[in-house]
């Protein structure tokens, strides 16, 4: 038996937890296997809850600071775990990625200029640039024939004109499950040096590289990546702590840190509250035994759904992911729109996830699903699915 147990179940209602508490509002009904928003059904690492269960011994929560040794924590993990040598005045704390995202294009996007996404992607990209008035400039993915995901780079040079002043990397990539290779990087980091744009890159799933697979920080791959870039990060999709806004950024050009920095201190978007520093030390300090394990269990989930789809769901067409918990299911064999899809999804299969077309162009006839839960859920849900497509 291991020592961590994966397999438990937990019932998360009364927690406020999203992925139960919305299901009424996204999904017209309460009676279905939540496997859409992105954090795991697993036990927290034990070394994190003890950490904050002995904060919370203290009676006082009142302003705090960082502890001692917090970027060294997140420096010593990124160093041994990517190869990546930063140093600490490379970094600060954000409010999450997505609001760093947002906050990043205020700073450094003027209102007629322009961000590139890379559909089919992480729909926040979007939706956090449109809605801070900015203009979104589409660079869809290349679908190969495998089912994997190539950059097109022809396509990127006809759609950049000088207006484009940033573009979203999602690495390793949400929802393909994309480990970029350093060439397609250095590749990306040339382009967009030579052109003005900076890359924000979000790699908050680079924790979670799968098999043999190995991540690569965007900013290592060059003189010039490390020149034009932003990185954001986050232990809150590998350890499970999302609830607990734990993000960071690091950005290794001088000037480029000193407007984003000078911006949030500014602003004190930069002040981490109490508990993130505490949850993240211990991750990165303790965590790397129940990583492994869980790195382990998500590898058996996803083998499961891959080869029970191959002999009783032929007509969806998984595609392994390199890196993270959710899988891309390619849909389109069965011959559905896009209503038809979610219904048969969550009216017949009752299942609750994230359909493709939300992920922007390329996304048609897809939906993403969660796997980081016990296995018995997993195979529920497949059962689930194979009965629905059979009727």
């Amino acid at each position: 038996m291991t020592k961590y147990n994966f397999d438990k179940i937990r019932d998360r209602s009364n927690t406020n937890a999203v992925k139960t508490e919305m299901m009424q509002e996204l999904f017209g009904r309460t009676d279905l296997l939540p496997l859409w928003v992105a954090d795991m059904d697993f036990d927290t690492p034990p070394c994190v809850t003890e950490a904050l269960r002995k904060r919370l011994e203290h009676p006082i929560f009142g302003y705090t600071t960082l502890p001692p040794g917090y970027w060294q924590s997140i420096a010593h993990w990124i160093e041994t775990h990517h190869n990546w040598k930063t140093n600490e005045e490379w970094y600060t704390f954000i409010p999450g990625i997505v609001r760093g995202i947002g906050m990043a294009i205020n700073v450094f996007v003027e209102k007629d200029e322009k961000v590139i996404i890379q559909p089919p992607v992480y729909h926040p990209f979007r939706m956090t640039t449109e809605e801070n008035g900015r203009t979104v400039v589409y660079n869809p993915l290349i679908h190969n024939t495998d089912g994997t995901y190539s950059m097109d780079f022809d396509n990127l040079a006809a759609v950049a004109d000088d207006k484009c002043r940033m573009l979203l990397l999602s690495n390793p990539h949400n929802p393909g499950g994309i480990v970029w290779d350093c060439d397609t990087l250095v590749r990306l980091a040339d382009f967009c040096h030579k052109r003005g744009i900076i890359v924000v890159s979000d790699e908050i799933h680079c924790d979670i590289a799968l098999w043999d697979n190995r991540h690569t920080p965007f900013a290592t791959v060059s003189k010039e990546a490390a020149a034009c870039s932003i990185t954001f990060g986050a232990p809150s999709k590998t350890f499970n702590i999302a609830g607990i806004v734990s993000s960071y950024a690091i950005v290794p050009n001088e000037n480029l840190r000193e407007r984003f920095f000078g911006w949030l201190n500014a602003n004190e978007m930069n002040l981490a509250p109490m508990f993130a520093p505490i949850a993240t030390k211990a991750a990165f300090e303790e965590g790397e035994e129940w990583r492994q394990a869980m790195l382990r269990y998500i590898e058996g989930n996803i083998d499961y759904v891959i080869k029970y789809c191959a002999e009783q769901i032929p007509l969806i067409t998984p595609l392994r992911p390199q890196a993270s918990f959710l899988v891309w299911l390619d849909c389109r064999a069965l011959g559905l729109n896009h209503e038809q899809l979610v219904d048969l999804f969550v009216n017949k299969a009752h299942l609750a996830l994230n359909d493709g077309e939300m992920f922007g162009q390329g996304g048609e006839g897809f939906m993403r699903m969660n796997v980081g839960s016990p296995r018995s859920i997993i195979e529920q849900a497949m059962e689930q699915l194979r009965k629905a497509i059979g009727k």
